[in-house]
């Protein structure tokens, strides 16, 4: 299936492990421009080298999106170098599992305000351009409850908020939609370091997934994929859920 996105233009925060690196790796396959930014110097740069092998253009930049001011300066230097922006994946998370006030802080930054800030900035850009995709990184924790709430309630937030721009953006030709993955492993991740410093705890987990494994951040880098490009036009508003059908909740 041709998914039409050769020469699109993306931004992903986050982009350089994980499921961020996976989407950005995705898109790149497919032909697509692709500007990352993370904290870590050494993860980012490893990404861009591998996004450069795909052939098309590349921006890679460290940055703290929790940090208005940065994030709003590599959107613009994104914009510049890529020549627009077509599709932004807000993927960067604080997975600030607790319940206290630091937590809560750590998730509402860079959950919820950091996502809220990078779409309000490239929404005019889309919408001269005659269109784009947004999509916002949720999670299953955020549609069922959850042992840690802070971070679910940013995650349910995000949720909502996708659903009230796939409504206010429809006339600009601007999609909005949540992925939400379930457990997703890979090195270096959360999952990765409670298998080795709790593996009763990762075992209890898996026991609970029907597929009996943990998820990859490939498996959702393709929903994610899809979600971008031309062949899923009708698909705005949604919460596409990627967990091997860990959730138990019917919606």
């Amino acid at each position: 299936m041709d998914l039409r996105l050769a020469g699109k233009r993306a931004v992903i925060t986050g982009g350089s492990r994980g499921i961020g690196r996976a989407i950005a790796l995705g898109l790149a396959e497919e032909g697509v421009d692709v500007a990352i930014c993370a904290r870590s110097e050494g993860p980012l740069r490893e990404t861009e080298a591998e996004l450069r092998q795909r052939g098309g253009k590349v921006y890679a930049a460290t940055c703290d999106v929790g940090d208005g001011a940065a994030l709003g300066a590599f959107l613009e230097r994104a914009r510049q170098e890529l020549g627009g922006v077509d599709i932004l994946v807000n993927n960067v998370s604080a997975l600030g599992v607790g319940d206290d006030a630091a937590a809560w802080q750590a998730n509402i930054n860079l959950d919820l305000l950091a996502s809220v800030r990078a779409t309000q900035q490239v929404v005019p850009w889309m919408a001269e351009t005659g269109g784009g995709c947004i999509i916002f990184m949720s999670s299953i924790s955020g549609i069922e409850p959850s042992s840690t709430p802070a971070y679910a309630a940013m995650k349910a937030a995000l949720i909502s908020y996708s659903k009230s721009l796939a409504i206010a953006l429809a006339a600009k030709r601007i999609r909005g939609n949540a992925v939400a993955p379930g457990s997703i492993e890979f090195p270096g991740g959360v999952w990765d370091r409670i298998r080795r410093t709790d593996p009763q705890r990762y075992q209890d987990t898996v026991a609970r997934i029907p597929w009996g494994r943990m998820g990859r951040p490939e498996e959702v880098a393709d929903v994610v994929v899809f979600l971008c490009s031309e062949r899923a036009s009708w698909v705005t508003g949604a919460c596409i859920v990627v967990d091997g059908a860990q959730h138990r909740s019917n919606l």
